[in-house]
Formats: C-alpha cells, sequence, structure tokens
C-alpha cells in the first residue's frame, strides 16, 4: 500500500469538523501518485459525496471534456478539493473549515510533487493567490518553489453562465506550454557532435 493510499484512509476517517457529522462519503481525491499536475476544487458536491469521488457530477464531466483537450485522462492527473467533505447544501466553505483540512491538501501535495498546481474556483485560489480575485487572476501562472501555480475558474462556474465556458477552454489549451517550461533542458555538453563530412 502507497504512503498517498494511507493518507486518503486516514482522511476517510476524519472527524476533526461538524461536516464529519452530515457527510455521506468523505472524498480524499483520485489519480496518478506521480502526477504532473494537480487539479484543487472547492469542495466535493451531491453526486461527490454519494460516491466518495471528486468532480464526477455536471462540473467533473466538464472538466473530463477540458482535459482531453489536452490530450489527457483524469487517470494522468491528481484532482482533489480544499475541503473533503460536502459543506451542506453545496454552502461555501466556512474559513474553520478550510483551515481544518488544510493539512491533508499540504501532505497529498507533499506527496505527489507535481510540477504544476491548477486552481479551480476561488477557494482554492485563495490558497495559492492570496488576496487576488479570480476575474483578474485566472489564466495567469505563478513559479513558487519550482512548482507552477495556474488559476482557473472553477468548471462548475461554466453550468451557470455560458459566457465563461469558452474563457475556461481557453486557459486549460495554455497548460500544455507552461507545463513544457518546466521540463529539465537537455545538458548541451551531451548534444552530438557534429560530425566532418568527407568528400570523395
Amino acid at each position: 500500500m502507497s504512503a498517498l493510499t494511507d493518507l486518503c484512509n486516514e482522511i476517510a476517517g476524519c472527524r476533526q469538523c461538524d461536516l464529519a457529522k452530515q457527510r455521506n462519503r468523505v472524498v480524499p481525491g483520485e489519480g496518478a501518485e506521480d502526477a504532473t499536475i494537480a487539479f484543487i476544487g472547492e469542495a466535493p458536491g451531491w453526486h461527490e459525496d454519494q460516491q466518495g469521488r471528486p468532480f464526477v457530477g455536471p462540473a467533473g464531466q466538464f472538466l473530463d471534456e477540458l482535459l482531453a483537450s489536452i490530450g489527457m485522462k483524469r487517470q494522468q492527473v491528481y484532482i482533489c478539493n480544499v475541503l473533503k467533505c460536502r459543506p451542506p447544501g453545496n454552502r461555501d466553505p466556512l474559513p474553520m473549515e478550510v483551515k481544518t483540512c488544510q493539512q491533508w491538501l499540504d501532505r497529498q501535495l507533499a506527496l505527489i510533487r507535481p510540477r504544476m498546481i491548477v486552481t479551480l474556483g476561488r477557494y482554492s485560489m485563495a490558497r495559492f493567490f492570496p488576496g487576488e480575485t479570480i476575474s483578474k487572476i485566472h489564466g495567469k501562472a505563478r513559479r513558487e518553489g519550482g512548482i507552477i501555480h495556474y488559476a482557473m475558474y472553477h468548471p462548475a462556474a461554466a453550468l451557470h453562465q455560458q459566457a465563461l465556458r469558452d474563457t475556461i477552454k481557453a486557459d486549460m489549451r495554455r497548460i500544455p506550454a507552461l507545463l513544457a517550461e518546466t521540463q529539465p533542458q537537455p545538458d548541451a555538453k551531451v548534444a552530438p557532435k557534429p560530425r566532418q563530412l568527407s568528400f570523395l
């Protein structure tokens, strides 16, 4: 059993805040343990609470579509949320809940060590882009400690405001180029030496 699986099992038993009393299933997260990209949403919704998996409702279907647009599948990335339990009635996360759950997210990221963290929505954005607003920061990247932090609207926003759909798609399409910037450059010393041509 891997360290990340152990951690997810530990998260599943968490009872550190009142959300534990009302949840159906804990939603730790899922995906590749060595994922290059971690997508972090806000909190589980109704569908996620039923299945114990992140982004499996309508917003998750759009996220799958977005991943496909850059040639990726959810199995290749890691997907989780700031909160691991659904807030009642899908209300916004409370500051105390975000603070309580922060340890889990920190430990997940420490184990996965992604090269890029994509925040989906205001609450995950606030964790990595404090003091910013999503309308100004979306589609922009910051490098910190060797990791690219990249802010996007939550996929659910496109379900409520169709006008945002194209914006979200455009922001997603920037990810491969940003990720390429984090690839280690080949050492110039190992480049093949030019061969001298002989004329016969």
